[in-house]
């Protein structure tokens, strides 16, 4: 890497810790769901949403679990579904979740604490503004990051960025629009009952990607490989960076 390019990073990373300081990085003149009713989208997330902690693990590391020290972060991790059962898992490895909502890390954060895990942690970040050096982690994951986040490519090119070489992102996101946008529907029906407000970031229907458009987002970067697949309702992605 250059020094230009260097020096550029360093100032992004340093301008993003600074508004970070005041305001975690945002700019929020909308309210969010995800901060109104979190306790909802947790239940959903582990109630009614599938559960892909056997599908991850066999997908990222198929000749055995990863190796001690192993940094894997989340994004759009919620209420640390899949950072805790990984971090349970695999005690030797580092998990990192990062989301939008205070609301839901706080859920996460709880989460952990309650399973006794150390090697857990959770912030509050932009995903498409990662605070973190390039080549900072070794596997990446997401799971329905997409439905709510319609700035795909942004976000798949700050996973290249973190991801080291060789490291490898896991992607899941629901193939079916109406399925993928209950949870959301709910949350908006239960925050117009609780709450008043002057309207929510989130779109009323979920952002759902054809198989087409979804390889086409990885596709639009340079990964070493790259491979997508549907089963059911979801659609996959595990790409390797050269």
């Amino acid at each position: 890497m250059s020094q230009q390019a260097i020096a550029t990073n360093h100032e992004k990373i340093r301008k993003s810790r600074s508004s970070a300081s005041t305001t975690h990085g945002f700019h929020e003149p909308d309210a969010s769901l995800f901060e109104h009713v979190p306790w909802l989208y947790a239940f959903c997330r582990e109630r009614l949403f599938r559960d892909d902690t056997e599908r991850i693990i066999g997908t990222l590391w198929q000749n055995g679990g990863p190796s001690a020290g192993t940094q894997l972060i989340e994004l759009g991790c919620g209420p640390g579904f899949y950072s805790s059962q990984l971090g349970a898992r695999f005690p030797d490895i580092s998990v990192t979740g990062v989301d939008r909502s205070e609301n839901q890390l706080h859920w996460a954060r709880q989460r952990a604490a309650g399973r006794g895990l150390r090697n857990c942690r959770f912030e509050r970040v932009n995903v498409l503004e990662l605070p973190c050096p390039d080549a900072r982690f070794d596997v990446l994951i997401a799971s329905r990051l997409f439905t709510v986040l319609p700035e795909r490519h942004r976000a798949v090119a700050e996973m290249y960025r973190v991801l080291k070489s060789g490291g490898r992102c896991f992607i899941a996101e629901p193939r079916s629009m109406f399925w993928a946008s209950i949870p959301l529907f709910a949350m908006r029906l239960l925050a117009s009952v609780t709450h008043s407000g002057n309207g929510y970031r989130e779109p009323r229907k979920a952002l759902v990607s054809s198989a087409k458009e979804f390889a086409a987002v990885f596709a639009a970067h340079p990964w070493k490989r790259v491979k997508t697949w549907q089963d059911g309702r979801y659609q996959y992605a595990l790409c390797e960076k050269g």
